[in-house]
């Protein structure tokens, strides 16, 4: 069923597949879930709600399918207390420092960025061009057969390098004072992000016959660019990386969430054969006939507003958004949660899933 929408074959009925991952797995660690459920594994969480499954990674054991691998000549250092952890990369152009902390939900968070200055993003530079990303075939297969029948195994790749930089290598602001006082600088460390993942994607152009479907797992967000920066740096990329992959058989999709209107141009015509995640009212600033109208014939994959699993939102509102959902996106639609069950809701809220997996079921093609 998960590839059928893609390859636009039909299905029996309309296919559901959230994303519960962490919410189960903060409450778990948590312990403040019914003991019920505290004595399953994630597949048979997933199991006893009767729903797909999308990655083979995520939350689940099992190894990422990518590899990052450095030159010799890269040294490394951590450091930490069980409560902070520090990564340190030396350069000739200093080093890059990162630090996280543990939250009080036991979650890793980022507190200090390693790149601010000109002179770290040209460490960066030199890190990436002795850095290269490779698919682990072997990985991919051991995920994929613990996912089993649940769903097609996917996984994402790597950021591309403007949401590499204003997520996970900067803050967005210094990146963007850095795009305005020293362009050059910036594009220099992006193109060395880029090249970094050449032999990333001619191993899975070459592994096709196992890999259907990849995802951009970008993050794409109004507030994090401009349509003028969207037009430079994300479009020629997408285009050579997705459009590479999908000359080769291997369909992809690109997760957008947030708030996304001044995207809205654009979406149709992106290389991608879907859209994950797009997140509309009232969470979002898009209405669903909005994006019934921007995406073309593109696969929507979730469309269900997290808010709506909370209690605040009511059955009716509920169940009008998820049939209303069905009505404009089916049959070109994997049905989910735009973007993930909120890991605030009670266990209680899981009815919810169980009702559109109910309604699911009764629905035909």
């Amino acid at each position: 069923m998960n590839l059928n929408i893609f390859a636009g074959r039909p299905n029996p009925r309309v296919f559901f597949q959230p994303r519960i991952e962490p919410w189960y797995d903060m409450h778990q660690r948590l312990g403040d879930i019914s003991p019920r459920l505290r004595g399953m594994s994630l597949l048979e969480f997933y199991d006893d709600l009767r729903v797909s499954m999308r990655y083979t990674h995520y939350y689940t054991g099992m190894p990422y399918p990518i590899e990052t691998r450095h030159a010799p000549e890269v040294k490394i250092r951590y450091t930490g207390d069980g409560e902070h952890a520090c990564k340190v990369v030396e350069t000739p152009f200093g080093n890059l420092v990162e630090e996280s902390q543990l939250t009080s939900d036991k979650a890793w968070r980022t507190v200090r960025f390693p790149v601010a200055t000109e002179a770290d993003l040209k460490a960066l530079g030199w890190l990436c061009a002795r850095t290269t990303h490779h698919f682990n075939r072997e990985a991919f297969l051991k995920g994929a057969a613990n996912l089993g029948d649940r769903g097609e195994p996917q996984f994402w790749v790597p950021k591309m390098p403007y949401q590499a930089l204003a997520q996970s290598w900067s803050t967005l602001d210094d990146l963007v004072v850095a795009l305005h006082e020293i362009p050059n600088v910036v594009e220099d460390a992006m193109k060395a992000v880029d090249a970094s993942y050449d032999p990333l994607y001619d191993e899975l152009r070459a592994n096709a016959d196992v890999v259907h479907i990849v995802n951009f797992g970008e993050n794409v967000h109004s507030a994090l660019l401009s349509p003028k920066y969207f037009e430079k740096y994300y479009l020629p990329y997408y285009e050579k990386r997705s459009g590479g992959l999908r000359r080769d058989g291997i369909y992809t999709h690109v997760h957008i969430d947030g708030y996304f209107k001044p995207l809205l141009p654009y979406l149709k015509d992106l290389p991608f054969d879907g859209l994950e995640a797009l997140t509309p009212t009232p969470q979002g600033d898009v209405t669903l006939e909005e994006m019934k109208a921007a995406i073309g014939d593109k696969v929507l994959l979730d469309g269900i507003p997290a808010l709506l699993f909370m209690p605040y939102h009511s059955e009716e509102e509920f169940e009008a958004c998820v049939r209303q959902v069905i009505k404009l996106f089916h049959p070109r639609l994997v049905l989910g949660i735009s973007d993930e069950f909120p890991q605030g809701a009670s266990e209680v809220m899981l009815e919810r899933v169980r009702w559109v997996m109910h309604l699911c079921e009764s629905t035909g093609p």
